[in-house]
Order: C-alpha cells, then sequence, then structure tokens
C-alpha cells in the first residue's frame, strides 16, 4: 500500500532503486544488499553500523587500533605475532597464548589443520588462552566449526538452524526445513591435532560479524569459555543472492539459527558475560583495555558468572 503506487511506467530506474533502498531500510540487516551496477548506484545495505565502527571510523584510526592491541600484549611480555594459514596469528608469553582470528574462510581444511595444529603447537603449555574475533568479518560454518573443535571438551551439541524455503507470502505450510542440528565435537585422537581445553577469554564487538556471530554463539556453549567486550553483530544467516528482472542483484538472510537452548540471537548479538568498550580514547593510553582484562581474569583465574 505504501510503495507500490509509487512505481509505474514512467518511474526511472533511479527512482526504482530508491524506493526499493526505502523498502528495505527497516530490516537494519548487514546481509540484506541491493546493487544496480548499470545504474552507478553504490552498493545499498541497510544496515547500522556497530558502536565500534562508528567510534573507529577510518581506516587511520584502525590501524591505530590494532598497533595498540599488539603494543599492549607486547608490554605483557608477549613474544612477536606469527601469521598461520594466513586467517590466524598468534603470540604468547610464559603464561597466557593470543590467537587473533582473522575471519572464517579464505583457507582450505588441510591447510587450516595444519595452521591450527602450528599455533597451538607453539603455545603448548599455556595456562590461559585469548581468542579475539574483533573486527572479523565472518566466513563459513564449516571453517567456524573446524576452529571451535579445538576448543571443545567433548561432544555437544553448538547450534541449531532452519532455512526457508517457501516465498513467505504465508501459504506454504512448510515454509522452513526441518530443524538441522549441529554439533561441536574434539578431534579424534587419533588425527594428531593439538587442542586446548583451559580457560578461554573470547573478544568480541559489533564488529564481529555473520561467522563470528556464530562462533561466540557456539564457544558460549564451552564452560571454559567467557566472552568479554561487546555483543557480536548478530547476523547469522547465510546470504542467499537472486536476480531481479531487470538485471539488478540483492541478497538476503534465509535462514534462522539457535542456541543449544533454542534461543534466537538475531539483531541481538552474542552477549558478553562482562562488558568493555573499545574507545578512541584507548589510543591516548596505547592501552587496550579488553586484553588487559582478559589477562587479569586469566591470571587470578576469576571469571564473570552469567547474569
Amino acid at each position: 500500500k505504501k510503495f507500490r503506487p509509487r512505481v509505474d511506467a514512467d518511474t526511472t530506474d533511479k527512482e526504482l532503486f530508491k524506493t526499493i533502498c526505502e523498502m528495505l531500510a527497516p530490516l537494519k540487516d548487514g546481509h540484506v544488499t541491493l546493487r544496480a551496477r548499470r545504474l552507478g548506484e553504490p552498493e545499498y545495505c541497510p544496515e547500522d553500523l556497530p558502536r565500534f565502527t562508528k567510534e573507529f571510523n577510518t581506516r587511520k584510526l584502525e590501524r591505530q587500533y590494532n598497533a595498540m592491541v599488539q603494543k599492549t600484549l607486547t608490554a605483557n611480555r608477549f613474544d612477536k605475532p606469527k601469521t598461520a594459514g594466513k586467517i590466524l596469528s598468534y603470540s604468547h608469553n610464559d603464561k597466557f597464548g593470543y590467537l587473533l582470528i582473522h575471519e572464517f574462510d579464505g583457507v582450505n581444511r588441510r591447510k587450516l589443520d595444519t595452521a591450527l595444529n602450528e599455533a597451538i603447537g607453539a603455545m603448548d603449555g599455556i595456562e590461559g588462552l585469548i581468542i579475539d574475533i574483533r573486527l572479523n568479518p565472518g566466513g563459513t560454518t564449516g571453517i567456524t566449526y573446524r576452529i571451535a573443535n579445538r576448543f571443545s571438551d567433548k561432544r555437544r551439541i553448538g547450534h541449531h538452524e532452519k532455512t526457508r524455503k517457501g516465498n513467505g507470502d504465508g501459504k506454504n505450510k512448510k515454509e522452513f526445513s526441518p530443524l538441522r542440528t549441529f554439533h561441536l565435537q574434539p578431534p579424534a585422537a587419533n588425527k594428531k591435532q593439538r587442542t586446548f581445553t583451559g580457560p578461554i577469554i573470547l573478544l568480541t564487538h559489533g564488529a564481529s560479524y555473520s561467522a563470528a556471530d556464530l562462533f561466540a554463539m557456539i564457544m558460549r556453549e564451552l564452560p571454559h569459555v567467557k566472552i568479554i567486550g561487546e555483543p557480536t553483530n548478530g547476523i547469522f544467516s547465510n546470504m542467499l543472492e537472486r536476480k531481479l528482472p531487470n538485471g539488478w542483484k540483492y541478497t538476503l538472510s534465509f535462514q534462522v539459527n539457535y542456541t543449544a537452548k533454542m534461543d534466537c540471537l538475531e539483531t541481538k548479538g552474542v552477549p558478553v558475560h562482562l562488558k568493555i568498550l573499545n574507545k578512541r580514547t584507548d589510543l591516548e593510553k596505547g592501552i587496550d583495555p579488553l586484553v588487559t582484562k582478559a589477562l587479569e581474569m586469566l591470571a587470578d583465574k576469576k571469571v564473570p558468572q552469567e547474569k
């Protein structure tokens, strides 16, 4: 009723593009996009920018943030970071390890297994581990679980998922596929894959997207993992791409993901056990408050309890 009267045979492409963007705006979903390259319009996405992205809103500030994280680790006697398998960076001091996951994509299973063995093996003997997925854009479910399995203590439900099958008109009684359950599963002993099931502090914020959302959600099922920072972005679904009759392409979320207890965290993000913000003023101090707090928690063996 609101938008259909605005479109007729005389509507220009630019007017149509603007109208569709207005239709999509209320969704506020980072997985919803509209592309009309021939029109010369930039890709449209109705996502609200995370607080972190607004705070560190230039590449220069983002570089300074990354340098601050490294400076904090160095000040705590962590060795020089090394890269494994393109998507992992790791370092450690005498007691604790730090694993930065840049994304959950861009590497095959064999190379990922080798990278995980290298990173976890190099930190052998540590008493606790910090895993950092801040600024992680996401990736695939397969890689997400392949990494999370290295920190799993036993087989347990990771999450549930259902996929939309119908067109959303409400006429199809089977709008969604049957619920699919995914499990966390430690590697078999004969696989010779390095694991760590000691205390883990996971660092997140609103720029932890998609597969990073999923990683935080399934890691939260593990009793030896606590999350600090801010809730993740809250866009769990994969992206479904389709083409309009005029050639424009769009993507949308077509799945619903649930925790092991059947809670849906879409738009909410994965909650943290302890909220700590990265702010631009941190750059002046040169200290990352999340890494600092994580090290304190691991050293004191005190972790926040569920609220």
